[in-house]
Parts: structure tokens; C-alpha cells; sequence
């Protein structure tokens, strides 16, 4: 007992090494050899290495082919909204016009996670990129069937005579 405590130990380690201890060694199980573990643990964090480089390729291919479901989806709702100028029309032209350049200012941030050294994220950003701009030209076009795009002079300068029509019908009793 320790003096002043009043309780007893029923155990102590002690750490000063003896020199039986130090010689005692347990010797590892038949076929087992600590060499062939550091390998098979190398290759295992080799493979999970190379299982996470192409999860992270596959993700960045995915997220590269998201802008196509928006460009389906977006031309969907203008053959909808029709060609005529009305409230819904603009705005689903300018949601066009905005979704594909908010994107293409966050191109960085959309392929962050999946940057590595492992994978290769150029193509993914082509094609994000790609789609992107067709998004973009679809809303341009968009604009230029509701006739909001100014394509002739005059619609710049008041003072020219705006362009002759193209087509002309009449009707005759």
C-alpha cells in the first residue's frame, strides 16, 4: 500500500526493460512473412488509389454530360413558349441565355472535386464547354425567332428606313 492513500495495487507495470524480455521474440505462424504483407498492403492502397481515380474519372464524365438533359429540357420549353413575344417566352429565352453562361464562368469550380493527378479532366471540360455553347446558341436562336435580336442597321440607327419584307401576301374576293 502506498502510504497516505489507504488503497492497494493489485497491479504495477514496469517499465525499465529487463534483459529476458528483450530477447524474448514470437516467432510469426508458418507461412506467414512480413515482407509479403508490406507488398499485399501496397497493392491494396495501389488499387484503392486506382479505384478512386476512376470513380473520379467516371463522375467527371457524368457531370461533363449533365448540359445535354438541360439542352433536351430548355428546347422542349421554348417549342412550347412559341414564337410569339409574351412574358413566359422571354423568360424561358433568357434562362436559356443564363443557365449555359453561369456555367461556363464556374467551370472550375464544377470539376474541383474531381481533380487529380490520376485523372485526366480535359475532355470532360470540352465537352462540358461544348454543350454549354449549344445551350447558348439555342437561346440566340430562340431570340432571333421572337425577332429580339437587332440584325439591321436601322434597328441600331433611327434614322435609317428599316429592311424591306421579304414576303408579301394579299388577298383578292
Amino acid at each position: 500500500m502506498e502510504k497516505g492513500k489507504g488503497l492497494a495495487r493489485r497491479w504495477a507495470v514496469e517499465f525499465a526493460e529487463s534483459p529476458s524480455s528483450s530477447s524474448y521474440h514470437v516467432p510469426d505462424p508458418l507461412g506467414f512473412s512480413r515482407s509479403s504483407q508490406d507488398l499485399d498492403d501496397a497493392n491494396g492502397g495501389r488499387q484503392k488509389k486506382d479505384a478512386e481515380a476512376a470513380w473520379k474519372a467516371q463522375k467527371a464524365w457524368e457531370v461533363a454530360q449533365t448540359p445535354f438533359k438541360n439542352l433536351l429540357m430548355m428546347g422542349f420549353m421554348m417549342w412550347m413558349a412559341g414564337s410569339t413575344v409574351h412574358l413566359f417566352s422571354i423568360g424561358i429565352t433568357f434562362s436559356a441565355l443564363w443557365q449555359p453562361l453561369s456555367a461556363l464562368r464556374s467551370v472550375g469550380k464544377v470539376f474541383e472535386p474531381y481533380k487529380d493527378s490520376r485523372v485526366d479532366t480535359l475532355a470532360p471540360k470540352l465537352l462540358f464547354l461544348a454543350l454549354n455553347m449549344a445551350g447558348l446558341a439555342l437561346g440566340v436562336w430562340k431570340l432571333n425567332t421572337l425577332g429580339l435580336l437587332p440584325t439591321h442597321a436601322s434597328d441600331w440607327v433611327s434614322s435609317l428606313a428599316p429592311a424591306q419584307e421579304v414576303e408579301f401576301s394579299s388577298g383578292d374576293i
